[in-house]
């Protein structure tokens, strides 16, 4: 297996002076390496029943998208609020500095599915934790998270809640 680590390019002081950025462009634009990436992470859910895959924008889409194919499940697009177009439920949920919110279409998320909640990155848990919410107001069932990449240093996992799977396949 390639070593999907050194694929994913650092980027310093991106989007401000100070952050490390690890930029995951470079590891989906090698087939092979997004290939078995998507098959590591479909493997780690193969037992799990899994209808929708909650994808919190934007590169979360392409990972997610991948991810539901593979598995056979559908696709809910989580965005920052006003990306929508029809009717939709939203989160509010806190920046480091200041408040953001995201939101899906109301009609996307339904009691009595399982839904995987997956984000590209795993940093503080902040957008993690509202999708979270998101899915918990219109009382869907979580089965999981799941990040192709976490910052461990940055204690995310820690946000989340604890009865909950969370799976990363690249830590740094």
């Amino acid at each position: 297996m390639t070593n999907l680590k050194k694929l994913i390019r650092n980027v310093k002081d991106f989007p401000v002076k100070g952050i490390l950025f690890r930029d995951i462009t470079t590891l989906i634009k090698n087939g092979k390496a997004f290939r078995e990436a998507i098959d590591a992470m479909a493997k780690h859910y193969r037992n799990e029943k899994i209808d929708r895959i909650a994808c919190v924008e934007a590169r979360g889409f392409i990972v997610g998208s991948a991810l539901a194919y593979k598995l056979g499940a559908g696709v809910v697009l989580i965005r920052k609020k006003g990306k929508l177009p029809s009717k939709t439920v939203s989160v509010r949920y806190k920046l480091e500095y200041g408040y953001d919110s995201i939101e899906a279409h109301t009609d996307s998320i339904s009691p009595g599915y399982n839904y995987l909640i997956l984000d590209d990155l795993l940093a503080t848990g902040g957008t993690s934790l509202a999708a979270w919410k998101l899915l918990e107001k219109k009382k869907a069932k979580i089965a999981g998270f799941a990040f192709l990449v976490e910052l461990t240093d940055l204690n995310g996992r820690k946000k989340l809640p604890k009865n909950i799977d969370i799976f990363s396949l690249i830590k740094y």
